[in-house]
């Protein structure tokens, strides 16, 4: 990573509650072309998440403790604030010497913009503002938000305008929380309605939306220069799982998340 920050433009997507299995079963059954062509080897990498829920898995992830391995470890970090004693920390992780990844980079150059989607990054409480208040600059609007049906396209724009007016030589840490995996995420599948609730083959549905306009925003962080991209879930969620509904619990549905990570070379296919 020593070699990619300060060199190489940086996108960073946690698609806000998707579980594991959903993102492996659809990754195979070709139902994700835009995402699959991207994954290293065509695979979502199975990891568990820092968090149960999304405040508490975000300041993780700000902090460098990203979604880890799910296998013994320990697991070298990509990023990681200076830490005496850390055994997370190894020759190629990138090493700040601020208390979070955002201050880190814009510490060496980068402009930090955060597109924002599920409640927390909303700016409106005093809750809602301490993730987004860590960037630069942030963006929010309603539509944004869980509960409209084209989020993700909305916040894909916003992307766009973000990269389209930024000087050619600025480095770039974007951030983009895709909020429509969550719930509610009913209308994401055609026929489906509010009396009958979100379910697992909503949750699907939601990320075969995500995965129709992905293209576009990863085209928009590639314009300019390479862009090393990390794609994965914060957290999973409970359709009912052993009775549970759901996140902020300890189950395997929310604490199993896919994870990828991979380059994007410049003008990268819509």
């Amino acid at each position: 990573m020593n070699a990619v920050v300060g060199s190489d433009d940086l996108l960073l997507v946690t698609l806000d509650t998707l579980r594991f299995d959903v993102a492996e079963e659809l990754a195979a059954a070709g139902r994700l072309p835009n995402l699959v062509r991207h994954l290293p080897g065509g695979v979502w990498e199975k990891r568990h998440a820092p968090g149960s829920f999304t405040y508490a898995s975000h300041q993780a992830i700000f902090a460098g403790f990203l979604p880890t391995p799910a296998a013994p470890g320990p697991h070298p970090r990509l990023f990681a604030a200076r830490f005496a004693g850390s055994e997370s920390t190894a020759e190629r992780t990138f090493v700040h010497d601020t208390p979070d990844l955002l201050s880190g980079l814009a510490a060496v150059g980068y402009r930090t913009v955060c597109v924002g989607g599920v409640g927390f990054f909303n700016g409106i409480p005093p809750l809602g503002s301490v993730l987004p208040g860590m960037f630069q600059e942030s963006h929010w609007e309603p539509g944004f938000g869980v509960a409209s049906p084209t989020s993700f396209e909305s916040q894909v724009a916003c992307a766009e305008q973000v990269v389209a007016g930024l000087p050619a030589e600025q480095k770039l840490f974007l951030f983009v929380n895709v909020s429509a995996l969550h719930q509610p995420n009913w209308f994401h599948l055609p026929g489906a309605d509010a009396g009958a609730g979100d379910s697992r083959a909503t949750h699907a549905a939601a990320l075969e939306y995500v995965d129709r306009h992905i293209g576009r925003l990863f085209a928009a962080a590639s314009s300019r220069r390479r862009c090393f991209a990390i794609v994965c879930s914060d957290h999973g969620t409970a359709y009912g799982d052993d009775g549970y509904t759901g996140h902020r619990l300890g189950h395997e549905a929310v604490w199993t998340v896919p994870y990828a990570h991979f380059f994007l070379e410049p003008g990268a296919a819509r």
